[in-house]
């Protein structure tokens, strides 16, 4: 048997044993659809609280944003995982009452790319004194001396 029968042989059985090892995986916890139809507009961050828990995460420095999801994806051996849902429900406050209640589903979504556009910096190129001697003297171990001291 020749050397390419022996590795095509090879490959054909490693890749057809590991393809039987499917896992679905779920993440994250988002509320029953009876404790959702639960909250409306109007009602205040408290009340949402202690209806849905607390949020998968929320958004923005103001807290006025909040997010349950959960997804289930499936991982088959070494090809990429593909996510089969999606469900998200983002709730919106202005000034601490409900404003907004959007349920999404992976339909909703969208693919993003990855931009290669290249941001360059706005700081000025060093010289090359200062690169390499810039520091000179700046380094002062034991805190320096102060020759202004008061007796």
């Amino acid at each position: 048997m020749s050397i390419r029968k022996i590795l095509f042989l090879s490959m054909f059985l490693l890749t057809t044993a590991c393809s039987n090892d499917i896992f679905l995986v779920h993440n994250g916890n988002i509320p029953a659809k009876e404790k959702i139809a639960e909250i409306h507009l109007g009602q205040n961050k408290q009340d949402v609280m202690n209806i849905l828990g607390a949020p998968s995460l929320t958004t923005g420095l103001s807290d006025d944003h909040w997010i349950y999801m959960a997804s289930t994806v499936k991982k088959v051996a070494f090809f990429r995982p593909e996510e089969l849902e999606r469900n998200v429900l983002a709730v919106s406050f202005d000034n601490n009452k409900i404003s907004k209640i959007e349920k999404l589903t992976l339909a909703d979504g969208n693919n993003l790319g990855i931009d290669t556009d290249i941001t360059k910096a706005t700081e000025q190129e060093q010289g090359f004194f200062r690169k390499y001697f810039g520091g000179v003297g700046a380094y002062m171990p034991f805190g320096g001396t102060n020759t202004n001291k008061e007796l």
